[in-house]
């Protein structure tokens, strides 16, 4: 039956059989050189190659020039298909002084098959790349995570076709993020991972053609926020924000903006309610919202009006005396559809009496409210939504880490509250 099915599999066309192996994993796809001698060369013509740490396990001193070998052969093999995707993503085992692999001279060797995508993921990665990797016309994708190290960019750089760029755990000196974006003339998707900018005042990010922008930095440990952010992208339509508030955000014509994910924290070496009060002005046309504070930091008597701002989420340490606040952004949210409070276990929720004015949207619009948390104080909050939502459709409640008892004593009392839309279904999960 075996040999049936390897008879079978052997009739296939050559590019078949290349399009299968490259869903292999390197070292499997090198073990079917032993099916039968049309099989003895094919896995050289595979058209995806990454290389991780599981290769390194078992590898001594003796074999690894074997193992280099082997790397030069199958990237510089006579009549090499072009590459899909070349990759090598490990900590330390690729470019360490023990084994002292030409890394390098890999990568070249990958960018001279016209490859598409390349992924590294090494140490001291910024002293190995080569110039060629930043004016290969023909990479669409390419990641790199640095670990710490300088990512060098040349005043030439030219990525004529690159699509998507990730940057991780790496430093940027001065304008070198610019000059990158810049010279990626139909970049899309740009993604900057816990990186550090050193040595700059600006970051700027201009592209005409980027949709996708993700920026993610680590709040537990502040780098360097002394600078200007500045993005002008006109198409883009989806925006994640991590950081502590920096210096300034100078946001410009995000008209296309769908979602954004904004989640910053204060920083006490700046003015962080104008700062973030900038930010938020920035994306006004965005339509759906994912804001995660740690106070209320924003100056809401300068906020914009959000007119396409349907879909809301709010995750934060809880009220605490910020509800005004809270109700006073949704003044600012006329067409607000759906509305999710989320609160960590330890939230503080105690809501207060409000003396201020009721949105508009909640008198109009709001059809959806959900609200997860695990305090038990939370009739007074579910009370002020439910008398004042006019056609609220449906009440979620989601009540984290509270015991049987006092679920059971929540779930009653929501129950009997009044409701100002008659068919607003509560839900108790």
């Amino acid at each position: 039956m075996a040999m049936c099915v390897e008879g079978r599999i052997s009739s296939f066309p050559d590019h078949i059989l290349f399009h299968i192996l490259s869903f292999l994993p390197i070292k499997e796809a090198v073990r079917t050189s032993i099916i039968s001698t049309k099989w003895r060369y094919l896995f050289a013509s595979i058209s995806t190659i990454k290389f991780d740490g599981s290769l390194m396990s078992g590898l001594t001193d003796r074999n690894v020039d074997s193992f280099k070998n082997f790397v030069d052969r199958l990237l510089k093999f006579p009549d090499q298909v072009s590459l899909d995707c070349f990759g090598l993503n490990d900590i330390v085992s690729w470019n360490d002084r023990d084994h002292n692999f030409d890394v390098s001279d890999w990568i070249c060797a990958a960018l001279c098959r016209g490859v598409k995508e390349i992924d590294l993921d090494l140490e001291n990665l910024g002293d190995i790349l080569p110039a060629l990797l930043f004016t290969c016309h023909s990479l669409v994708t390419l990641k790199l995570v640095a670990l710490g190290s300088e990512i060098k960019v040349p005043s030439d750089v030219c990525l004529g076709n690159l699509k998507t760029l990730q940057l991780g755990n790496s430093v940027l000196f001065g304008d070198s993020i610019h000059r990158l974006i810049s010279n990626c003339h139909v970049l899309e998707d740009l993604a900057v991972i816990e990186c550090r900018f050193d040595n700059i005042s600006e970051v700027n990010i201009q592209s005409p053609s980027l949709k996708r922008l993700v920026l993610v930095f680590n709040l537990d440990v502040f780098g360097n926020i002394d600078y200007v952010l500045v993005i002008n992208t006109p198409n883009l339509v989806y925006f994640q924000y991590t950081d502590a508030v920096v210096e300034g955000y100078n946001l410009t014509n995000m008209k296309s903006l769908e979602k954004a994910h904004i989640n910053i924290c204060e920083s006490d070496s700046i003015d962080c309610e104008t700062s973030a009060t900038h930010l938020i002005q920035g994306i006004r046309n965005v339509r759906s919202l994912s804001l995660t504070t740690d106070a209320a930091i924003f100056l809401t008597s300068r906020l914009p009006i959000f007119h396409n701002l349907i879909e809301f989420e709010y995750c934060g340490l809880g009220f605490d005396g910020i509800e005004t606040w809270l109700v006073e952004f949704l003044h600012c949210a006329p067409n607000l559809e759906t509305f999710t409070l989320n609160f960590p276990v330890d939230a503080r929720i105690q809501w207060k009496v409000l003396p201020v004015e009721v949105p508009s949207c909640l008198s109009f619009h709001l059809k959806e409210i959900e609200i997860s948390c695990s305090e038990t104080h939370i009739i007074e909050m579910v009370s002020y939504f439910l008398n004042n939502a006019m056609v609220l459709e449906n009440l979620i409640i989601r009540m984290k880490a509270m015991t049987v008892t006092q679920k059971r004593k929540v779930s009653n009392q929501l129950l009997q509250l009044l409701k100002s839309s008659k068919k607003c279904l509560i839900v108790i999960l």
